[in-house]
């Protein structure tokens, strides 16, 4: 751009500044278009590719075939199964022969239901239990009555008693006191059930039936009764305890009392027996 001659140096220094910084800018703002221009560019370049990546069809990839699956296999025992334990039932008594004895009959019946009872497996039904039970009337009137039940079937073709609780009702009708109460209490009114030559324990045993039977429940009643049949060395004993002395309200007190003494008295006994022996023995020694 040329300026008139009559231009001011100042005003040309400015002017021709001016147009300097002027082209420089145009330079820039160029370069500035370019590196826009090229960026654009690029990221339009790239847009591109996503979009045909996410419109792209995903191909699809067959799953990797599964192996058979092969049984597990167990590690070698070492230690060699133990064999299975059954279980073993005790041996069971068999009932005691039943000859028909009122004071029996009760025990006789007791001893066959426990015998169901353990070994029900034995049996299959009413009848098989009750003929069981019949092969034990050997003698008296039992004998007698267990033939007469036979001989019905025979006339009949069918056996008189049809079921277990129907045997048991007619054996306590056949074969049990016609009046427990009355005689226990007849007995215990007695001398008959006194210890005599028994131990203790038999004593017991035979008293607190007959207690039972007799509808004794008195604590004081009891204890009289039971003191009353010991022996006379056992009663001393009791009586003359120098502390414990069991209360004459205490039943079981006196019973333990009673069996404590007894078993005393048989320990000594037995070493009684013991030392005459050994005392035999040594003088007929000392006399070879």
């Amino acid at each position: 751009m040329s300026l008139p001659a009559d231009t001011p140096p100042a005003v040309a220094d400015a002017l021709g500044y001016l147009q300097h910084h002027l082209q420089e800018l145009t330079k820039c703002q160029n370069a500035s278009e370019h590196t826009i221009n090229v960026t654009l560019a690029g990221l339009m370049a790239q847009l591109q590719q996503l979009t045909q990546l996410i419109t792209a069809p995903v191909p699809t990839v067959a799953p990797p075939p599964i192996p058979p699956s092969l049984p597990p296999v167990s590690p070698p025992s070492l230690v060699p199964a133990a064999p299975s334990k059954q279980r073993t039932r005790p041996k069971l008594p068999s009932p005691p022969d039943f000859s028909s004895e009122w004071s029996s009959g009760r025990a006789f019946l007791n001893s066959c239901t426990l015998y169901l009872h353990l070994a029900p497996e034995q049996f299959t039904c009413d009848e098989e239990k009750i003929f069981w039970t019949l092969a034990f009337f050997k003698d008296g009137c039992a004998a007698k009555w267990s033939e007469n039940l036979f001989r019905q079937e025979a006339d009949t073709g069918i056996f008189p008693i049809r079921s277990w609780t129907n045997f048991e009702q007619q054996f306590q009708s056949q074969f049990f006191p016609v009046n427990a109460e009355a005689d226990a209490i007849n007995t215990l009114e007695g001398s008959s059930y006194y210890q005599g030559n028994r131990t203790v324990d038999n004593y017991l045993d035979s008293f607190l039936i007959l207690a039972s039977d007799a509808g004794y429940i008195d604590p004081w009643t009891l204890v009289v009764k039971f003191h009353r049949g010991l022996k006379l060395n056992v009663q001393s004993q009791i009586a003359t305890m120098p502390f414990g002395r069991p209360a004459d309200t205490n039943p079981e007190a006196w019973y333990a009392a009673a069996w404590r003494i007894n078993q005393a008295q048989l320990a000594n006994e037995v070493f009684q027996s013991t030392l005459w022996s050994t005392t035999v023995t040594s003088a007929r020694s000392a006399l070879a």
